[in-house]
Order: structure tokens, then C-alpha cells, then sequence
């Protein structure tokens, strides 16, 4: 059975009394309980929240890498908690695209390889997957380094690769997890920047987790996750921006393009 976003059933995403626990000890904890959410299709959504609050498990079950302990969350008409482990991971292969904060390059191939993968997995052949994932790559600025290992490119050109993985089965929606977080300020303007163009050239339905107020901005809404709970979040005068920015570049460990 085929899973897909229909564009004429509503919201693209509808989050329904999504709850999750984990064991610990002997008790429980609770990361969230009944969150409601929803995400027209379209739309560029932000989702902030401190450190721990969950935004990560909340990406993680929108993007079906998990399950919740209870709840729903419907892409069109389709429940996706209902789906089998099979059928959730073509769902994952066809309708979504992800980009995470640690990029997951597999350091052993070249920046076209790995934007081939999802191609690979879903059952086309390399001659098949190979012109569609130089275009991706095209899309990003690095059709000239498509032969370079993942390990041969910078902090910044390792994300565009990720960024044209995400987008080379055409996704309906994009997922993305702190995709500027371990970038200087400069790189992750021109990947928050490189975006917003795909977003809306793809007309994708877009969630981002970030912790950077000035690229939360960069969205058509702003929640937060705030002790277990979704919340419209109320963002600083724009004046304080400033500060976060320095801040933002006076960061260690930062890689840059």
C-alpha cells in the first residue's frame, strides 16, 4: 500500500493527543503528553524550545523514526503510527526528507553516492539514480564536488550534500533538526538562506528545530515546546538580535564552507 500527502485533505501534518513516555528506573518519564499540532500544507513551521524539551523526539515521530506511546499523527488522511515497519519506511523514503544537525555523511563515498542512497534503497538502478542526484546537487551550488568524498568537503558543503539528499526522492515535506547548529553564523545563514529558495521553489511543507531566534524568524510560525507542551512562542524584539549573533560566532567547534 502506497502512503501519500494528499494536498486536497486538509492540513499536510495533524498531531492528535501525541504523547510520549520512556521507562527510567522504575518509574516513567514524560517527554510530552497529548500534543495537538497542525501544519498546513505549505507552510514553514519553527519549533524551539530549551535544551531537552523534546523538540528532537517530537521531529523523530513526525518523521516516523519512532513511535509514540499514544496518539496519531496523520499525513493527509493516513495515520502513520498505524503503518507497518515496511510501509512506514517507504513512507519515509517518498514523502519526507531530513536534515539533521550531525550531517551523516558515509565518509567512504562521494558527495553524489550518498545523495543517491534513497534512490538506491527505493530499487532504481545507479544509472537511474545518478543524473537525478547530480541535478540535487546542481540545486545546492556543488555539482563540482560531486566526485569528493564526504571527508574532502567542508562543514558547510557536507550540509548542502545533506540538504540535496533530503531533497532527491522529492519530498512533500521537509524535516530539519538544528541544520545550522554545528555551522559558524556566516555558513549558516547561506544554508538557512539556501532553505528558505527550496522551500519555496518546491513548495515544500517545511518543520524546523532551531535554537537561533534570528533563523526561527525566517518561518511563517513560531511554537515552542515548553514543559511538555506546544505553545505560540513570543520572540524577542528584534533589537536584542544582536546580541545572539555575536554569540552565535563567538561559538567553538564551529566548521566553516
Amino acid at each position: 500500500m502506497s502512503v501519500s500527502t494528499d494536498p486536497s485533505s486538509g492540513p499536510a501534518i495533524r498531531v492528535e493527543g501525541l504523547t510520549k513516555t520512556y521507562r527510567s528506573g522504575g518509574g516513567e518519564l514524560v517527554v510530552f503528553a497529548g500534543l495537538n499540532l497542525e501544519v498546513e500544507r505549505g507552510e514553514k513551521l519553527a519549533l524551539i524550545g530549551e535544551s531537552g524539551a523534546g523538540k528532537s523526539t517530537l521531529l523523530h515521530l513526525l518523521g516516523g523514526l519512532d513511535r509514540p506511546t499514544e496518539g496519531a499523527i496523520y499525513f493527509g488522511q493516513n495515520d502513520i503510527c498505524k503503518l507497518p515497519a515496511n510501509q512506514l519506511a517507504d513512507f519515509r523514503n517518498r514523502e519526507l526528507g531530513f536534515v539533521w544537525q550531525i550531517h551523516s555523511l558515509l565518509a567512504e563515498f562521494t558527495a553524489v553516492e550518498n545523495v543517491m542512497m534513497p534512490l538506491l534503497i527505493r530499487g532504481q538502478s545507479r544509472e537511474q539514480a545518478e543524473p537525478v542526484s547530480m541535478a540535487r546537487l546542481e540545486e545546492v551550488g556543488l555539482r563540482s564536488r560531486a566526485s569528493h568524498r564526504a571527508g574532502e568537503l567542508s562543514g558547510g558543503e557536507q550540509q548542502r550534500v545533506v540538504l540535496a539528499r533530503a531533497l532527491v526522492g522529492n519530498p512533500s515535506v521537509l524535516l530539519a533538526d538544528e541544520p545550522t547548529g554545528n555551522l559558524d553564523h556566516k555558513t549558516g545563514e547561506m544554508i538557512m538562506g539556501l532553505l528558505d529558495d527550496l522551500h519555496r521553489s518546491r513548495q515544500l511543507t517545511s518543520i524546523h528545530v532551531t535554537h537561533n531566534t534570528s533563523f526561527a524568524r525566517r518561518a511563517g510560525r513560531v511554537v515552542a515546546l515548553e514543559q511538555g507542551k506546544l505553545v505560540t512562542a513570543t520572540l524577542p524584539p528584534a533589537s536584542l538580535l544582536s546580541r545572539e549573533l555575536v554569540e552565535d560566532s563567538s561559538a567553538e567547534g564551529r566548521h566553516h564552507v
